[in-house]
């Protein structure tokens, strides 16, 4: 799970992934996933999920073991390293549920880890709902808050402000560990939320890893999911004439953005003819 040579973020990368209100169409929990799945990995270390998790919000399941018996599988974050060595950039995982309460002491646990095993850097990978075509590339968002970071590998510098979730939490204190960091999110169609999960979306996320931590990482059947999942959508929009008129909104505005020659005005006038569409695109917002 290699290329040749290491990254920004050093030879030991924490990737990391949580399910809930980071994870629209459980694209960037799939993305860990799929490492997890194609790979060799052993856990280091998980939280006590008494301190983290409310399980009125997130309940425990009751599930059928693969030996016939029967156990109560509760909520969890577990930090994940590979066990088979490598020439490059190691790749370690932590996932899991995000957590109600106590977010600085929880992130504060795997600070401590990262810190004793020598983990050299943190991409944290999320999703949201946009208003965004699913016909089209899915889009990527890759940011910063290390000046160093955003200049060495052209990324955009942070600046968002608002609500946050635990990603943006556990980023601030890998930074001030001294852990460089960078984040990237997917934008998720939000007229498909039923479609989840969105492997089209998990492996646009896979790909953008790739290119940023030099590690190389099995896709799996990915592509073949994403196509079948897009043509599912399709299916859809055929028997729905608002959805198909919305669909072409947003393509048009798509295309106009990511076009060569798109200049601010144009830009600009896209998203004011988007936001100024019909009562048949509203019907989807």
């Amino acid at each position: 799970m290699t290329k040749s040579s290491e990254s920004t973020f050093g030879s030991r990368i924490i990737v990391a992934a949580f399910d809930g209100w980071n994870d629209a169409g459980e694209a960037a929990s799939g993305a860990v996933e799929q490492l997890r799945q194609n790979g060799a990995y052993e856990p280091v270390s998980s939280v006590d999920p008494e301190l983290y998790f409310d399980y009125q919000y997130t309940r425990p399941n009751l599930k059928t073991k693969a030996d016939g018996s029967r156990g109560l599988e509760w909520p969890e974050a577990t930090l994940y390293r590979p066990t088979a060595s490598s020439d490059g950039p190691e790749l370690w995982l932590l996932t899991g549920v995000e957590p109600a309460r106590a977010w600085r002491a929880f992130v504060a646990e795997f600070i401590d880890v990262a810190l004793r095993e020598d983990v050299t850097g943190l991409v944290t990978l999320g999703s949201m709902m946009s208003d965004v075509p699913h016909t089209r590339p899915i889009a990527i968002s890759a940011t910063s808050d290390n000046h160093a970071v955003s200049e060495d590998l052209a990324l955009t510098e942070a600046t968002y402000e608002g609500p946050v979730g635990i990603l943006s939490v556990l980023q601030d204190a890998a930074e001030t560990a001294g852990l460089p960091t960078a984040s990237l999110w997917a934008s998720v169609p939000h007229y498909v939320a039923s479609q989840a999960p969105s492997p089209k979306a998990t492996l646009a996320l896979i790909e953008r890893l790739e290119l940023l931590t030099r590690a190389s990482v099995p896709h799996g059947s990915l592509h073949t999911e994403a196509a079948a999942w897009e043509a599912s959508i399709d299916a859809a929009a055929a028997e729905d004439e608002e959805m198909r008129e919305y669909i072409r909104l947003l393509e048009e505005n798509r295309d106009t953005v990511d076009a060569p020659e798109a200049s601010g005005d144009a830009i600009a006038r896209a998203f004011e003819k988007y936001l100024n569409r019909d009562d048949r695109g509203k019907g989807h917002r």
